[in-house]
């Protein structure tokens, strides 16, 4: 079994009730560290993430793991839904996320509830599509959290995951290496005031199972067609899969 990373090691919670304290304490500086750590390419990906998702034009969509947003803003200009339904452990990151909403006046198409991929609270059957970016790697029980997800889904829909990978490229490996593990803890520490989120940020990507691995897991999870694509050198991964008709 893979061996639990947690942000906070010295603390004997669980990961769960880490990653929620984590993002509660980041929240304020969130959406620009995301931006410019990533040097604005994090927007780029969430667009090809979505665009995964217009051959099936959903109208009832769930993000999980939904942060501040940002994916399902992207989905709503891109798709046009009826509707979006945020979930996350932070309620932190679900007041930025709130605000946001209501800046862009899209209180009647996305909203958003404190909740867990373990127990999404929803029927079976109910979503076209579920999306999730830069989430999964936080789940308490991987595994649990895919089931899950499939259970929400209809019949034929699909599930989008964006997720950072790890790059095998020489040298664009160990360049990427030296910034994931050396500067960037130090810059978002600068900028955050805690210590330890962007330790475990590129801890969580070193020990998460990507690639085929992964695709292995959503297999097992009850997903069908199940396909990656690499982005911007293996930096960072969609996957996607299909919830198989009755």
């Amino acid at each position: 079994m893979a061996e639990t990373i947690k942000p906070y090691k010295e603390l004997d919670s669980t990961k769960k009730e880490q990653v929620a304290q984590m993002f509660d304490k980041i929240a304020g500086k969130y959406d620009f560290l995301n931006h410019f750590l990533s040097l604005g390419i994090d927007i780029w990906w969430r667009k090809k993430a979505i665009a995964e998702l217009k051959s099936i034009n959903p109208k009832y969509i769930l993000d999980v793991a939904t942060g501040t947003g940002d994916l399902a803003f992207q989905a709503i200009e891109t798709l046009k839904p009826e509707k979006v339904i945020g979930v996350d452990i932070s309620e932190g990151m679900l007041s930025f996320a709130e605000k946001k909403i209501a800046e862009r006046n899209l209180q009647n198409v996305f909203s958003v509830n404190v909740g867990d991929s373990e127990n999404l609270p929803f029927e079976d059957n109910t979503f076209d599509a579920v999306i999730v970016s830069f989430g999964v790697r936080n789940f308490e029980n991987l595994e649990k959290g895919l089931v899950n997800i499939q259970r929400v889904l209809k019949p034929g829909g699909k599930a989008v995951v964006l997720e950072f990978s790890k790059p095998t490229m020489f040298p664009f490996k160990q360049l990427y290496n030296f910034y994931f593990f050396n500067l960037l803890p130090f810059i978002g520490k600068m900028f955050s005031k805690d210590n330890s989120a962007y330790t475990y940020l590129p801890e969580s990507v070193h020990a998460f199972p990507d690639g085929e691995k992964f695709t292995d897991i959503l297999q097992r999870s009850g997903f069908k067609e199940t396909k990656i694509k690499k982005l911007t050198l293996g930096i960072s991964s969609i996957y996607t899969g299909i919830k198989p008709a009755r």
